[in-house]
């Protein structure tokens, strides 16, 4: 069983005070899948052109990673140029390139359309609910990523489409975007009128908060010393998150709670580097070595 992820892979070129790269792999299901693959075999649909190399296929290589579904086609990969000041929450574009991406049409192979779990990355609407209807039978669960340019232009295919999702994964202006509440229960609550049981709220270098019809739980971001590329890290925090929630085949509330702190560490490894650098190199042992760190940091005994 596979958690299944339908995004973009791109290159992208960044500035940020700490220096300048380019020609970096990004994307948004690049950043899920090297995240979500330590906890649970991921299956990857998205588009690249013929700059993509056998040195970015090997990136994704010798892990439960599966490519089957990552079409090639003519012309050049998703571009992406931003730029951050010493204030790292808000990237400035300073330029797009869709390429292949423009005409990107999600199509599932065979053997993705029984998978169980589905993350829909940022993409048209139109096409998330495609997707949906591609599959064979509705999975365990359906998560959704999206963001203001499509709330704002595309909301008629939005709304459809959140009806057939049970996680929403959005950060704050995109939540209180889609509901016009700015009370994050309030803005809860207009969301699961909209069909999502669940609501995850990224909220950046102040960690993350989940709402369940239990209750709401607030989790801080892992406390780090160097933060150099915040790029990919909403992406990577929805990879832990999910990846971990797959692994574990249960949405109770404290599965859950742990799934946000997954996806608080990962994202945190993401951050420490350009690109996603550090999500190739992490090791296991790491990983559990902090995820330990923030549960004694957040852990009250006795309150």
């Amino acid at each position: 069983m596979s958690l299944l992820a339908i995004g973009s892979v791109a290159f992208d070129d960044l500035e940020t005070p700490f220096g300048v790269r380019e020609r970096l792999l990004g994307g948004s299901v690049s950043y899920f899948s090297l995240s979500a693959s330590h906890f649970h075999p991921v299956q990857v649909v998205a588009v690249v052109g013929e700059d993509f190399g056998p040195e970015h296929h090997q990136v994704f290589e010798g892990r439960p990673i599966d490519l089957s579904g990552l079409v090639r086609k003519p012309g050049l990969s998703f571009r992406w140029k931003g730029a951050y000041g010493y204030d790292l929450n808000e990237a400035r574009t300073l330029d797009t390139q869709l390429n292949v991406f423009q005409d990107f049409h999600p199509h599932l192979p065979e053997a993705f359309r029984s998978s169980p779990y589905l993350f829909l990355g940022n993409i048209d609407p139109v096409l998330q609910l495609d997707v949906v209807r591609q599959m064979a039978q509705r999975p365990r669960w359906v998560a959704l990523d999206t963001m203001n340019f499509w709330i704002n232009g595309a909301r008629e295919a939005l709304n459809a489409v959140l009806q057939e999702v049970d996680i929403l994964l959005v950060n704050e202006a995109e939540a209180r975007a889609l509901t016009q509440e700015h009370n994050l229960l309030k803005v809860y609550r207009r969301i699961q009128a909209f069909g999502p049981k669940f609501l995850v709220v990224k909220r950046g270098e102040y960690g993350a908060a989940l709402f369940t019809p239990e209750g709401a739980f607030v989790a801080p971001a892992f406390p780090l010393e160097d933060v150099f590329d915040p790029t990919g890290a909403g992406d990577t925090f929805a990879g832990g998150f999910l990846g971990y929630l797959a692994s574990r085949g249960r949405m109770d509330v404290e599965t859950l709670k742990a799934a946000v702190l997954h996806g608080a560490v990962m994202a945190s490894f993401t951050v420490e580097q350009f690109g996603t650098e550090n999500l190739q190199n992490v090791t296991g042992s790491e990983i559990k070595g902090r995820l330990k760190a923030f549960s004694d940091m957040i852990r009250i005994d006795g309150l």
